[in-house]
């Protein structure tokens, strides 16, 4: 396993990371159809993780009501200190008003909750899920700076924002000496490279970290499924539920698994490892989350992090999944193209 710094802070992480929404669920109506993995099934995940040197597990306070945080740290247990343990807030978690959100009041809430669920008496990364717009980010960063300062939460980070809210609020985070963000956890694959528009360049600024959700795109990208629309893997979640949670131009999505099939075999192996090795090559990408309901699939993608793709193989899966530049980019590549460092071109 090969590790990445967790954007300026010194932390090393590893360049795969453990997403525990499979975790628990199994009479939930949503992540039942996840995973619904109970603790012995978890325990032998986190074990074979740990053990292949992954240090970076991600949850969610709302995966399956809280309990995915459960399983989790159960199966963590002895081995706490082996794990930067990352969860997030902002989801409904209850039926009250004020049980969601990025208020003072549910901050402070939603901290104790993750805590206890979790059976640890700190957070190595506490993130927020989305941008609360009924709350001010001066209320929200306020908050997240006292955990940091009362010892609770190590660092903070951000996940599914636009660029200009990040940059608001690390500009907030500077003006007041708060703890700012340091790493943004993302949707990016073959299939969706928006964030190289505006969130990857802010990043790479900023030295915020990037740690990346579904690069494989609900398994799409696994090569599970054929044009016809069957799944090869019957037992895939697409196959089992329809799960189709991100949105992509499915003939395109064909067209860049064709490329990516080509390339897995000219390495003996499999697409999912080609797609997640792909991402790591990217700017700014610190860690891939992979989340696994088998041991087989977790150390499939484990292995990612062994596979170095030619220069051959990123262009030609560049080349089939790139997206069509937005302004102003084409207006500031087109005008000063001399002005742009090499490798920024796009």
């Amino acid at each position: 396993m090969k590790y990445r710094l967790l954007g300026r802070t010194g932390v090393w992480v590893s360049e795969i990371s453990l997403g525990a929404m499979t975790f628990g669920g199994k009479e939930h109506p949503v992540y039942r159809t996840h995973g619904a993995l109970g603790q012995e099934e978890v325990d032998r995940l986190i074990g074979t993780a740990l053990d292949a040197g992954i240090n970076f597990v991600d949850t969610a306070d709302v995966y399956a009501d809280g309990e995915s945080e459960e399983l989790l740290g159960r199966a963590v247990g002895q081995r706490r200190r082996d794990v930067i343990l990352a969860t997030k807030l902002f989801a409904p978690v209850g039926p009250g008003p004020n049980d969601q959100g990025l208020s003072r009041l549910h901050v402070m809430r939603a901290l104790e909750d993750s805590l206890r669920r979790l059976g640890t008496d700190y957070i190595d990364l506490y993130q927020i899920h989305n941008y609360d717009q009924l709350t001010p980010i001066e209320e929200t960063l306020s908050a997240l700076d006292d955990a940091v300062r009362q010892g609770k939460v190590r660092y903070i980070g951000c996940s599914n924002l636009a660029a200009w809210q990040i940059s608001k609020a690390l500009g907030t985070s500077a003006l007041h000496n708060q703890a700012k963000f340091v790493a943004n956890q993302l949707h990016y694959s073959l299939l969706s490279r928006d964030a190289e528009r505006d969130l990857v360049p802010m990043a790479e600024d900023a030295g915020l970290s990037l740690t990346v959700w579904q690069g494989l795109v609900g398994g799409f990208l696994t090569g599970k499924f054929d044009r016809g629309g069957a799944a090869i893997d019957q037992d895939s979640r697409r196959a089992r539920n329809g799960f189709d949670f991100v949105p992509f131009d499915e003939e395109k999505g064909f067209r860049v698994l064709d490329v990516l099939r080509a390339v897995a075999e000219r390495h003996e192996v499999s697409p999912a490892r080609v797609a997640i090795a792909w991402l790591l090559a990217q700017r700014a990408v610190t860690s891939v989350i992979v989340g696994a309901r088998k041991l087989e699939q977790l150390t499939d993608n484990i292995a990612a992090s062994d596979l170095t793709l030619t220069e051959q193989d990123l262009t030609r899966l560049d080349e089939v999944s790139r997206p069509p530049i937005a302004y102003p980019n084409w207006i500031q590549q087109g005008s000063a193209p001399t002005r742009i460092p090499v490798g920024n071109q796009s």
